[in-house]
């Protein structure tokens, strides 16, 4: 194994350790590379040692269920063992929710008996945007945060094309916001204008006053992903080449987000020990391969890595596998087998 063997602590215990006012942790990186995994075995980590903790999904293909073996879609957050909550968000509900209070702002805004005809037809035009699924996503992970009811949020981010997308909805929302902010006060200082000449009492503008309440949660929200003191962003890689380069350019895009980007994990290392067993030329050529992307891994990323990962016999499912993945990524104190 290329990495050594750390004195005391492994080095992503201690980064936890260290840092324990990052309390929103994300893991990212290409699909299919562990990202859901590392989540639920991170929850499952800090959870075995007192922290309440949720781990939530922004990936609409999320697969919290499967790794825990429990159908927690749309089900709100679901305690797994003591401490350790787990969410999957179901974006349609969630769309018919904000279609129905979007309805009922209109109702209230306007004195309107029912919403108008070309509302409607607007309200069900947008809800179809292929967008809509991610900004309700987005949405309900503003509520989650804000409500701040847990010692650690963990993310499950979707794959990185659409991780860097899901980032850059807070900038794209709070320039939205704040143009249409802009101008409804300008509107404002004309209809406090013109009441004045009336002489009338001017009404609470009940459309300014949603505006800056949605961008007051959006801002809330989209500081967390680059609040340097508060949030850890961990790559996860496997020793491939497409992998990595894969990674390099995205590590340069996330920084154009002031991600802050806190360490790498390796997964599905094979056991250097194969090379002294009989094995077929097929898996000897699979490790030759590995152990010159695992010295590639170290030259580009150095004491940032922070753990790894064995390739495992089976698939990481259930709490016993859970609690192994733990104590591969955090060592021997990454915790037994919750008892249920």
């Amino acid at each position: 194994m290329l990495s050594p063997e750390p004195a005391g602590p492994a080095p992503l215990a201690r980064f936890f350790q260290d840092f324990p006012q990052r309390r929103y942790i994300m893991f990212g990186g290409k699909g299919g590379l562990g990202k859901t995994t590392f989540s639920a075995a991170t929850a499952y980590y800090l959870a075995r040692r007192g922290h309440k903790v949720l781990v939530f999904s922004v990936d609409p293909q999320a697969s919290l269920s499967d790794i825990f073996q429990q159908d927690i879609y749309g089900r709100g957050p679901v305690e797994i063992i003591p401490g350790l909550f787990a969410q999957e968000i179901d974006a349609d509900r969630h769309i018919k929710e904000y279609q129905d209070q979007i309805r009922r702002k209109i109702l209230e805004m306007y004195g309107f008996d029912r919403v108008p005809e070309e509302i409607e037809h607007y309200i069900a035009a947008a809800s179809a945007e292929p967008a809509m699924e991610e900004s309700a996503i987005f949405d309900q992970v503003v509520d989650i945060v804000v409500a701040g009811q847990y010692d650690y949020f963990i993310y499950d981010l979707v794959p990185l094309g659409h991780a860097l997308y899901y980032l850059s909805m807070a900038s794209v929302y709070d320039e939205w916001i704040e143009r249409i902010t802009r101008l409804r006060q300008e509107m404002q200082q004309y209809a406090e204008m013109a009441a004045r000449f009336k002489g009338e009492q001017l009404q609470e503008d009940l459309i300014l006053q949603e505006l800056q309440d949605i961008r007051q949660r959006i801002t809330t929200s989209s500081r967390i992903l680059t609040d340097q003191a508060r949030t850890a962003f961990f790559f996860v890689i496997i020793p491939e080449e497409m992998v990595l380069l894969d990674t390099q350019k995205a590590a340069q895009l996330f920084s154009r987000f002031q991600v802050p980007i806190s360490g790498y994990i390796v997964n599905r290392v094979l056991p250097e020990a194969l090379a002294k067993e009989q094995i077929p030329d097929y898996l000897q050529h699979r490790l030759q391969m590995q152990q010159g992307y695992l010295h590639k891994i170290s030259d580009l990323f150095g004491g940032q890595v922070l753990a790894w990962i064995p390739e495992f016999e089976r698939d990481v499912t259930g709490l016993e596998m859970i609690a192994r993945m733990a104590e591969a990524m955090f060592g021997g104190d990454g915790g037994e087998p919750a008892d249920r």
